[in-house]
């Protein structure tokens, strides 16, 4: 059931005193980062200052593995389409496309790296637990693309790491972009007002 503004904005200052960023508040109501500024607000904003977003909730996908799972398929279908098998890695962007990249990358029998938000303004973090991207060819997984921002700065901090980055993979696109960075960008779902 989707919530009301006022239940957004609870949900947003009860993440900050968890003490989330604005990434990480984003990540969890699968928002744009200018949407949980805005709910952020402490003056109740005018409707037409509103950011036009649209809530994506997929917890009927993420409460099962096996769900995930079965997206994955879709996934390393589209994969196979675009790029064949031009594909060394999958990188999940912590914390909502992890699920998605580990299904797609045991699918595929491929490497997985997690790329996860340090900060608000810097390009992430690629985890030393997981495969190193230099050299690689990689694909990009993450649940929604709202206004571009992380998928951008992701993408960006790949190719900085060596990586030659081939496709993005959303469940949600939220935009009328079709790539990133010059890299393709695709989703299952493009979900977008008319």
């Amino acid at each position: 059931m989707p919530l009301s503004i006022d239940e957004l904005r609870s949900k947003v200052e009860e993440y900050r005193n968890k003490g989330l960023n604005s990434q990480q508040i984003a990540d969890e109501l699968s928002l744009s980062q200018t949407t949980i500024q805005w709910l952020s607000s402490s003056h109740v904003p005018a409707d037409e200052d509103a950011p036009h977003d649209i809530y994506v909730g997929w917890r009927s996908i993420a409460v099962k593995a096996s769900r995930v799972e079965t997206v994955s398929y879709l996934f390393s279908d589209i994969i196979d389409e675009e790029i064949g098998d031009d594909v060394d890695c999958l990188v999940g962007i912590s914390i909502n496309g992890i699920p998605f990249a580990q299904a797609i990358a045991g699918q595929m029998d491929l490497e997985i790296a997690i790329s996860r938000s340090i900060s608000e303004s810097d390009g992430g973090h690629l985890s030393d637990i997981f495969a190193s991207v230099g050299g690689k060819r990689v694909v990009v997984v993450d649940d929604v693309v709202s206004s571009g921002t992380t998928m951008r700065k992701t993408v960006q901090h790949l190719k900085n790491a060596g990586a030659d980055v081939k496709l993005c993979l959303v469940l949600a696109n939220k935009t009328e972009m079709n790539e990133i960075e010059g890299v393709p960008l695709r989703g299952l779902f493009r979900v977008v007002t008319v």
